[in-house]
């Protein structure tokens, strides 16, 4: 293929990706728009009663559209995108924990939505409302971690699952010139989201398109650059969070981190494994009231792979008791 022609395909699809971004943003959010200092949180809430439950998204992620409907039989839920990702703003802020928890509550306050909150954090998100919970132990009824992260394992990563980071933040780079020149937006067209995650196929076409949306734009990858970037200062700020009394807490273990596969073989999937089996562990003593529940169908990616076992879990936070309020103890597994 001659150079020319290569230029004429890139300006054509870069052409192609700024008109569909312009007919998508002629549609309004499907929640409201809340400044929380300079720029602006989406925000989207549906459902009635009390506790709200509030979903944090795993890196760079918004799959909370693929929970909302089912989580909404059980009362108010409420999604929120992350600076950076789908309606929401960059934010000129780092992206760590301690700046999201912020975030996160400015936003909360400034749309009034009222606690007692149950936090269902996926993934990274489990660093998120572990630090919400212990700043704000008075507005937070219990939690759930699906596959979460805890950070003694994170920051003594071996080699093999730094040099994964590196991988991810190399894809992630690309991603954000892809999103640019218009390769995922096309590749969002051919249907290639449903052929790598046939999972996807069980959800609403609605919730589908919301999360594409998020991916084929650039500022979504910067931001999973820049949260990746900063997932050791996550991990040190979350260490004070480690202590939650009789809180309710249940952790959703899945069966492995990754699904075994052709391309899972390329991968050091049994030393990510071993940190998985270490992390939950070290999840154990947060509370005196835990339980952990098995994701046997599921990869890490628990939301997509088995949906109703996050419903499951925040059935049982709401048929808890009330916790007394965060101890300094040590905590002990009640799995």
């Amino acid at each position: 293929m001659s150079l020319s022609i290569r230029i004429i395909l890139i300006i054509a699809t870069t052409v192609y990706q700024a008109i569909a971004c312009y007919l998508e943003n002629q549609k309004p959010p499907p929640g409201e728009l809340f400044d929380v200092g300079g720029y602006n949180l989406h925000l989207y809430s549906i459902g009635e009663g009390n506790p709200t439950i509030i979903i944090e998204h795993s890196l760079g992620g918004i799959e909370g559209y693929f929970l909302v409907e089912k989580l909404a039989k059980l009362g108010r839920v409420c999604i929120y995108d992350r600076a950076g990702c789908g309606w929401s703003d960059h934010s000129p802020h780092p992206r760590t924990s301690n700046q999201m928890v912020e975030e996160l509550d400015t936003l909360l306050t400034q749309a009034k939505i009222q606690p007692p909150y149950i936090l269902v954090g996926n993934s990274f998100g489990s660093y998120n409302v572990r630090l919400y919970a212990y700043r704000f132990p008075e507005k937070v009824m219990g939690m759930v971690l699906t596959d979460g992260l805890h950070e003694t394992g994170m920051l003594k990563m071996p080699i093999q699952l730094q040099g994964l980071k590196l991988f991810f933040i190399s894809g992630f780079v690309m991603s954000t010139f892809g999103s640019i020149l218009g390769i995922i937006q096309l590749l969002r067209k051919c249907g290639i989201f449903e052929l790598i995650k046939p999972e996807l196929r069980q959800f609403s076409q609605e919730s589908i398109n919301y999360v594409k949306r998020s991916f084929c734009r650039s500022k979504h990858w910067i931001t999973m650059c820049r949260e990746m970037l900063n997932l050791d200062n996550s991990g040190n700020q979350v260490m004070i969070a480690n202590q939650f009394g009789s809180m309710p807490i249940v952790s959703i273990k899945a069966h492995s981190f990754f699904k075994p596969s052709w391309w899972s073989f390329f991968i050091p999937l049994k030393a990510a494994n071993q940190l998985r089996e270490q992390m939950h562990k070290d999840l154990s003593n947060l509370s005196t009231n835990y339980v952990q529940i098995q994701a046997n169908k599921s990869g890490h990616f628990v939301w997509i792979d088995e949906p109703d076992i996050i419903v499951d879990a925040v059935k049982i936070v709401l048929d808890k008791p009330k916790h007394s309020t965060i101890s300094g103890q040590q905590s002990a597994n009640h799995e």
